[in-house]
């Protein structure tokens, strides 16, 4: 029964829609060497959510959200897990990489190294309700 909780949890955040957070999105997870526990795919699932408040585009068919998440033995106890995110976005690839002891951390440091770039993106290839306007009235 376990299992079936987890590969639903696991079909709702890799089959283009996180219902947990009403609103669609195309998200790709991988986990390597490990495996997030039902109650950490949801705060996952949440957390990645969040990057789409900064910019709209996110939630677009044409947009995707790779996060690869790996264990691997190493000689620093608190470099066990590596998290990397990846938003493909139209015209931008956005990149963050983590490394800490628990997934969850490295998950939040990605989250933090993503929203600048996230918000740089939208302040660059959003036009700016100026131009809008302009573009509506024919100036």
């Amino acid at each position: 029964m376990e299992n079936a909780v987890r590969d639903t949890v696991r079909f709702i955040i890799l089959h283009s829609s996180l219902f947990i957070l009403h609103c669609p999105m195309n998200v790709q997870h991988f986990e390597q060497g490990f495996h997030y526990s039902d109650t950490q795919l949801v705060v996952v699932a949440k957390k990645i959510g969040k990057l789409a408040t900064y910019c709209k585009r996110l939630q677009d068919e044409s947009s995707v959200i790779r996060v690869e998440s790996e264990h691997r033995p190493t000689k620093k106890d608190r470099d066990e897990v590596k998290v990397m995110i990846t938003v493909d976005l139209p015209q931008a690839t956005l990149r963050a990489e983590s490394r800490r002891k628990d997934p969850i951390e490295a998950l939040d440091r990605c989250i933090e190294k993503l929203e600048p770039q996230v918000k740089r993106y939208k302040e660059k290839h959003t036009p700016s309700l100026r131009s809008r306007v302009e573009r509506r009235h024919g100036k």
